[in-house]
């Protein structure tokens, strides 16, 4: 089968204080520590075998998410971009949904032929987070795409838990835009996590700012709309991404880059007559430059709810979130907690579609060219079509 592979030097950072299990296993918890000079090619490699508990999948459209972008960019001394957890050589892509081909012995949920969008959080199911259910938190994770082959393929191979049944999908998008949607699931789930789950949810009425407008932005942005916030704002540098975050609900949209003078903190507190905002979403991975104009239009017993990733620090005014009670707040993934089956429920019912989020597709054969595409960051989400 065909396979978009990507492999790096490892040549781990001298200032990195890497573990010794990253040494054994050469799996690279911050990735943008240790891989140099990726190279991305496709090639012709086996149908992976699946294990007792496994289903193969027919990938039919896969999203490219930021950090496969981040694995393609490089920093001045050429490594990767991405921050997270990587091993290499890799088959890339884990923003998918498919047809299920085969299943394991042990499979019972799951049949030949069923329709699927597959959490690409890997967890173990055994671990204490894992049976804490924290599934987000695994100590054993995998990243499909990053750390575990992933969807840029004809085929992949996944336990049957991580596979969520989309056939309800196909009777509001027929055809091939039911995988299309289906894709798009991922990045929305992590955004759902992000406010519903680790985030502890708003009050309807609350505003709700959005500070980056990819995928996971949007999908912020079209959630807030269905949870009730009264006012949307949302921040981004690329216009063609706000002109769809208004399409997605935003009441608001700035360029970031264009605000004649104005910082996006002070158009907050104009548009909220000096209150603030109760939810601040950073899906941005740019936290130097946002989390200082967060900090400075909190309401109180606001949070801010970190999504974006990117190894890097910034300093934060801890006495703003004693006298205002706020909050900070992590999120990873979207496992767990019926995210994915309750944003399959919402596209079903008709009351969240995400598919002004696709602004471009591309065949398989033009994989390479889909990529660099995505590093010029002038849409939305990007999906190969297997």
């Amino acid at each position: 089968m065909r396979a978009l592979v990507v492999d790096a030097e490892w040549s781990p950072k001298n200032n990195y204080g890497m573990s010794e299990d990253e040494k054994v296993k050469r799996r690279a918890m911050i990735g943008s520590q240790v891989w140099r000079h990726p190279h991305f090619e496709v090639k012709d490699v086996p149908v992976p075998d699946i294990r007792d508990d496994e289903v193969l999948i027919r990938v039919k459209a896969c999203g490219i998410c930021g950090s496969d972008t981040h694995l393609y960019e490089t920093d001045h001394e050429g490594y990767i971009i991405f921050s997270g957890l990587t091993k290499l050589p890799c088959i890339l892509g884990h923003e998918f949904s498919g047809v299920i081909e085969k299943t394991g012995s042990r499979v019972s949920t799951l049949e030949v032929g069923d329709q699927v969008a597959v959490e690409s959080i890997m967890w173990c199911g055994m671990c204490q987070p894992c049976r804490s259910g924290h599934p987000n938190q695994c100590e054993h994770v995998e990243l499909l795409g990053l750390s575990a082959d992933g969807a840029f393929a004809e085929y992949i191979s996944v336990n049957a838990r991580h596979c969520w049944k989309i056939n309800s999908i196909a009777k509001v998008f027929s055809g091939d835009k039911t995988f299309d949607i289906a894709a798009l699931i991922e990045p929305i789930g992590c955004a759902y996590n992000g406010i519903f789950i680790a985030g502890g949810g708003f009050n309807p009425g609350a505003t709700v700012v959005v500070y980056g407008a990819g995928s996971i932005g949007l999908g912020a942005v079209a959630l807030s709309r269905l949870a009730g916030a009264s006012q949307i704002i949302v921040f981004d540098v690329i216009d063609e991404r706000l002109r769809i975050a208004e399409d997605m609900g935003a009441d608001y949209v700035f360029n970031a880059g264009k605000l004649n003078g104005y910082k996006p903190s002070e158009k907050v507190m104009e548009i909220t007559n000096g209150r603030g905002a109760e939810i601040q979403i950073e899906a941005a991975g740019a936290a130097p430059l946002t989390i200082p104009e967060m900090e400075k239009s909190m309401s109180a017993n606001s949070k801010i709810i970190y999504l974006g990733r990117a190894a890097t620090t910034t300093p934060v005014y801890l006495d703003a979130l004693v006298s205002g009670a706020n909050k900070i707040i992590g999120a990873r993934g979207h496992s767990g907690y019926e995210i994915f089956p309750n944003i399959i429920k919402l596209i079903a019912s008709g009351k969240l579609n995400p598919e002004k989020m696709i602004t471009a597709k591309y065949p398989f054969e033009k994989i390479l060219d889909a990529i660099v595409a995505s590093t010029k960051r002038t849409g939305g989400k990007i999906l190969l079509k297997v």
